[in-house]
């Protein structure tokens, strides 16, 4: 009989914490990246509305471009659509990870390696952007907690960097 797969995480799962900030992975979700010319067809195959404005997001769904959104879910969230609608929909929940930032300080942990100035990055904004050279997509869920969605071949890069920057604060 085959042993169950289990998955290795690329980051500690256990948080780490400095003065002012945390450093924590995510539980796992699933995640979609949706793609459509006819947002209008989109929103009927997911039964809601998507949110329009590049960087902006509701329900768990980000405007990465004019036609572009990544969809974030609990685990258990089955893909919208079916085969043959004119839509892309992409399973990326094994791509990446999540790594949380938070606390009073985690605009200055992110900061340090991303072009952004957070200070004007909204609360429920979300964007891809890069940190340290590497791309990813960083929401702003409150005024002191960002997510790190990287793809998890990158993940252990970021996290070194992020827990390194966190310790020199």
């Amino acid at each position: 009989m085959a042993d169950a797969v289990r998955r290795i995480e690329p980051v500690p799962l256990a948080p780490v914490e400095f003065a002012g900030a945390k450093v924590a992975l995510e539980p796992p979700l699933a995640r979609y990246s949706l793609r459509a010319r006819d947002a209008d067809l989109l929103e009927r195959l997911i039964g809601g509305g998507l949110p329009r404005a590049i960087g902006s997001s509701s329900d768990g769904i980000i405007c990465l471009g004019p036609d572009e959104w990544l969809m974030r879910m609990p685990l258990e969230t089955s893909a919208p659509g079916k085969l043959g609608d004119p839509v892309s929909v992409v399973d990326v929940s094994d791509r990446q990870i999540a790594i949380a930032v938070e606390g009073q300080r985690a605009a200055e942990v992110i900061q340090g390696g991303n072009p952004l100035d957070l200070s004007k990055f909204p609360v429920g904004n979300g964007k891809r952007t890069i940190f340290e050279g590497v791309e990813i997509i960083l929401i702003r869920e409150s005024e002191n907690r960002y997510i790190i969605e990287v793809w998890r071949s990158f993940a252990e890069f970021v996290w070194g960097v992020l827990t390194k920057s966190a310790s020199e604060l």
